[in-house]
């Protein structure tokens, strides 16, 4: 899990895919973390793509970094809105306060992939599988 975390930190922003009905949406995305043994993701829930990962939990978050090596990692978006885990997505990235309050109403959605499989792969072949 950790190398995958790793990948995606290093190698932002990362791109997550869900469907709507029978189309493939894909948005870039840039908050990830470690929580309990969990890597989490955050999209706001007044978003379609939060309401796309309610009707269909199955998605597929992509990046590559400069030497043309590329995750996939796929799984089912498993939703915790927990007191501990928003906090703790607070103090790993601040700024998401300011955009997610009570004030302005917007709340951040934060999932775990269950099921998770993750997939690091390059140009020359190599090829590595990663199940958490």
């Amino acid at each position: 899990m950790e190398e995958v975390l790793s990948f995606l930190k290093e190698n932002g922003p990362f791109y997550l895919a869900s469907v709507e009905g029978t189309t493939p949406k894909v948005r870039p995305l840039g908050f990830c973390m470690s929580f309990e043994g969990k890597i989490y993701f955050g999209i706001g829930t007044f978003k379609p793509s939060y309401a796309q990962l309610i009707a269909n939990p199955e998605v597929e978050i992509s990046t590559t970094n400069k030497k043309m090596e590329w995750l996939r990692l796929r799984g089912a978006a498993v939703f915790d809105d927990s007191e501990a885990i928003a906090q703790q997505a607070f103090e790993v990235m601040p700024h998401l306060k300011s955009m997610y309050n009570e004030e302005n109403g917007r709340k951040l959605g934060l999932f775990y992939l269950k099921n998770a499989v993750a997939e690091i792969a390059d140009m020359k072949g190599g090829f590595k599988e990663i199940k958490f």
